[in-house]
């Protein structure tokens, strides 16, 4: 099980961008692998929020194409869910927190993730956002870097 992040959605959708090519391989082999892959909701809207704005990409996307995007790549995967909250949410976002108490600001997204992740037992992210190395418990991957 791994989840995806945020950058590695928009450089795969972005061809100008140098890491385009290896993120958008791991994204076609993800889509056709058995194994389950997940995001958030507040990923896919960060993505959209991204590809959408015009200080970010030369020639930002439409609404509509970010979101088809989202759509033929991950949404109708087989093994592709969001991953969302349940009872256990304050509980696992507690223990996180308090194994990490320097967390502020920009990164409390990033927290966000990761216990959601924990809360389901996902263990492996793939990003290029070395924020990630604080949660011990995950392991980053980076296709950049394979």
């Amino acid at each position: 099980m791994i989840a995806v992040d945020t950058n590695i959605l928009v450089y795969a959708a972005n061809a100008t961008s140098p890491f385009h090519r290896p993120c958008l391989i791991w994204l076609e082999r993800q889509r056709v692998s058995s194994e389950p892959w997940y995001a958030t909701w507040p990923i896919l809207y960060e993505f959209l929020r991204v590809v959408t704005h015009p200080r970010t990409l030369q020639s930002p996307w439409t609404v509509r194409g970010a979101w088809s995007f989202l759509a033929n790549a991950l949404l109708v995967a087989p093994t592709f869910s969001v991953l969302h909250a349940t009872e256990r949410h304050p509980l696992v976002a507690n223990e996180t927190l308090a194994e990490n108490p320097d967390l502020r600001g920009n990164i409390l997204h990033e927290a966000h993730t990761a216990v959601l992740m924990r809360e389901h037992g996902v263990r492996r992210i793939c990003t290029r956002d070395t924020d990630f190395h604080r949660f011990k418990f995950l392991e980053v991957i980076d296709p950049v870097q394979l």
